[in-house]
C-alpha cells in the first residue's frame, strides 16, 4: 500500500491506551488472551534535502573566500532560476583553514587557504532533485556532500498501521481461543506503542563535476511501522 504522507522529525509519540470500564474487574476474573500486533504502510517520499558545497583554495585567505563568494553566488542564483525560494536554500557551514607543509626540522608552511561554504537546499517536488544538482555544479559548486528524502505526512500512513496491527491482533487472539477449544469474548485492552516517525534517509554523495543527462534520482519507499497490545476476554469452552 503506498501513502505519501507527512514527516515530522525528531519527538516519539507517546503511548495511547484505551480500557473498558471493567477491565480491572476482569482482570483476575476471567482468562484473558493478549496478543501483540504489528502493522506496516509504506510511504513514497515527497521532499529532499541536498547540502551542496563550493570549494575554492588560493594563496590568501581572501583570495579564496573571493573566489569562493563569486562562486557561490551563481550557484544560488541557478537555484533560484528553477523557482526555489529563500526559505528553501540556507548556509550550514562556512570553513576557511590552512593548508600547511610540513618538512623535519623546520616549522610547519602555509602553503594556500580553503575556504567551503555549504547550502542546505529543500526541495519539495522530487522532479527537481536532479536539475538541482546540476545547476549547482554547472555554475560553481564541486562538491554534493548529502542528499537525504523524507515524506512530508505520515499520519494517514500511521492511521492505517494502526488499523491493520489491531486486525492481526483480533485473528491471532481468534486462532489462540479456538485452538484452546473456547471463543474470543470482548477487547478489554488496546496499547498502541511508542513509534518513531520515519527519519529522513540519507544517500550519500560526492560529484565534482557536471554530467549530461541530467542526474537520475530514485527516492524509493520508506515504511511507518506500529505495534499494539490487546488483551481479550477468553470464552472457554465446555
Amino acid at each position: 500500500m503506498k501513502l505519501s504522507s507527512l514527516a515530522a522529525f525528531g519527538a516519539l509519540i507517546a503511548p495511547l491506551t484505551l480500557q473498558s470500564q471493567d477491565t480491572q474487574a476482569y482482570s483476575t476474573a476471567v482468562p484473558q488472551i493478549m496478543v501483540v500486533g504489528r502493522g506496516e504502510v509504506k510511504v513514497t517520499p515527497d521532499r529532499a534535502t541536498i547540502q551542496i558545497s563550493v570549494q575554492t583554495r588560493a594563496a590568501t585567505a581572501a583570495a579564496a573566500a573571493t573566489e569562493n563568494a563569486a562562486k557561490q553566488q551563481s550557484v544560488l542564483n541557478a537555484l533560484r532560476a528553477l523557482g526555489l525560494g529563500s526559505d528553501q536554500l540556507s548556509t550550514v557551514n562556512y570553513n576557511v583553514y590552512p593548508e600547511q607543509r610540513y618538512q623535519e626540522g623546520k616549522d610547519p608552511e602555509i602553503v594556500g587557504y580553503n575556504v567551503t561554504n555549504t547550502v542546505l537546499v529543500e526541495v519539495r517536488k522530487l522532479n527537481q532533485v536532479g536539475s538541482v544538482i546540476d545547476a549547482a555544479l554547472s555554475h560553481g559548486a564541486n562538491m554534493i556532500t548529502s542528499l537525504q528524502f523524507s515524506a512530508s505526512n505520515t499520519e494517514a500512513a500511521r492511521r492505517s498501521a494502526i488499523a491493520m496491527a489491531i486486525e492481526k491482533a483480533r485473528a491471532d487472539a481468534d486462532a489462540a481461543a479456538r485452538a484452546a477449544r473456547g471463543t474470543l469474548g470482548t477487547l478489554l485492552e488496546i496499547n498502541i506503542g511508542a513509534y518513531s516517525p520515519v527519519p529522513p534517509r540519507p544517500v550519500v554523495m560526492m560529484r565534482v563535476a557536471a554530467s549530461a543527462p541530467e542526474t537520475p534520482i530514485n527516492p524509493g519507499e520508506d515504511s511507518v511501522t506500529v505495534e499494539v497490545t490487546t488483551r481479550w476476554r477468553f470464552n472457554p469452552g465446555p
